[in-house]
Formats: C-alpha cells, sequence, structure tokens
C-alpha cells in the first residue's frame, strides 16, 4: 500500500520539519539530515520521533543512493 500523494506534498519529519525521502517498497520515510528513518505501517506513517530508527553511516549512503537511482524526490521542497 502507497501513500497517497497529497500527503507526501505535506509530510514534514517531526523533529526538524524537513522534507522526507519515501520508499515505498521498504514502507518507509526516511530524513537524510539526522539519519532517522519512519516506518509505514498498513498506508500510514508512524512519525512519532521516539519510534524512529537511528540509521547508521553504510544505510545512510544505501538510501541516499537508492533515492539517487530511482528518481526518489523529497516530500516538498524545502
Amino acid at each position: 500500500m502507497t501513500l497517497d500523494s497529497r500527503l507526501l506534498e505535506i509530510l514534514a519529519c517531526p523533529t526538524d520539519k524537513g522534507p522526507l525521502l519515501y520508499f515505498a517498497d521498504e514502507n518507509s520515510l526516511y530524513n537524510p539530515r539526522l539519519h532517522k528513518r519512519y516506518s509505514v505501517h498498513e498506508g500510514i506513517p508512524v512519525m512519532l520521533p521516539d519510534e524512529a530508527e537511528s540509521v547508521d553511516d553504510t544505510e545512510h549512503a544505501r538510501l541516499v543512493a537508492k533515492a539517487e537511482a530511482d528518481g526518489i524526490s523529497p516530500t516538498f521542497e524545502a
């Protein structure tokens, strides 16, 4: 299940209020500035800072490269 495009246009990180990268195939939203990943369960983003997963440098590099290769753009322009 993917997120509604209208929702993606306004989704922001709850911590820094910046844009996110949405990986539909991984059911996650990612903040590359803070190295934090938020889960998406049954089409509902879990945007609680305490529920965010910290991502190490290797995973960060993979996600940024995947976003670039797949043409994934931020949820909005900062």
